[in-house]
């Protein structure tokens, strides 16, 4: 009973919070600087994860300039956590998130691309977008994975959108994502695999104790020399050390 009282408040203030949001969104961010558009993403993130009983662990320092960053992805909540610590960060999503409830709109007021993962037209649309952004400064991220894993280790890495970095010859900034939870070293309630919905996911979460998420930065990685598939797989070999 204490259990679902206390997930159904969390749910309540999630709400709260979400709508505070859409209201800065709408009615800030056309006029913001851009330093103000990532301080308040990086309020918005570091307070949902707050809500949801998250604890956020932060190991390493991102580099300064354009850079791609590249990720394990193992839940809906690896965007949050990395705009918790990296606000600047210009996502690579699904489509179909884009049309998630609330959600959708506020990840796209955050600057994501989003891409047709089975369209592989549609892919070279968005590595040219991802080589514009990084030439122009941006930090753009990506989920080489295209799916959430278990956590257990890594799905094969995609290379395709690895390609932007390097014609562009940008640094690659490798993370490791990491969710645990009391008595397990990988958190069930986390995992976003299979057939779970979003609102399935949700409640597992505001219903699970001591959930913490560490966002480890690795040490950047220059893409000269190296193809995209050879940079795929030094990646994902280095995050996957990273996980252990």
């Amino acid at each position: 009973m204490l259990v679902s009282l206390r997930g159904a408040w969390r749910l309540f203030r999630l709400v709260v919070h979400v709508l505070h949001g859409i209201w800065v969104a709408a009615r800030e961010f056309g006029a913001a600087t851009e330093a103000q558009r990532c301080a308040h993403i990086q309020w918005w993130s570091a307070k949902l994860l707050r809500l949801l009983g998250i604890a956020l662990k932060v190991e390493g320092r991102f580099a300064n300039g354009p850079q791609l960053l590249v990720s394990n992805h193992v839940s809906w909540l690896d965007i949050t956590a990395v705009h918790a610590v990296c606000p600047q960060a210009r996502f690579v999503s699904k489509s179909d998130v884009r049309g998630w409830p609330v959600l959708g709109w506020l990840v796209g007021k955050a600057g994501t691309l989003f891409i047709e993962r089975e369209n592989k037209r549609d892919a070279l649309r968005v590595v040219h977008q991802m080589a514009e952004a990084l030439r122009q400064g941006d930090t753009v991220a990506v989920f080489p994975e295209g799916t959430t894993g278990d956590g257990q280790g890594l799905l094969p890495f995609h290379a395709n959108l690895l390609q932007a970095a390097v014609a562009t010859g940008t640094v690659t900034q490798p993370l490791a994502l990491r969710y645990t939870e009391p008595g397990h070293a990988v958190s069930p309630a986390a995992m976003w695999v299979g057939d779970t919905t979003l609102v399935q996911s949700l409640w597992r979460i505001v219903t699970t104790p001591g959930i913490a998420v560490q966002v480890q930065v690795l040490a950047p990685q220059d893409p000269a020399g190296l193809e995209r598939r050879a940079l795929a797989a030094l990646l994902s070999r280095r995050i996957a050390n990273a996980l252990g």
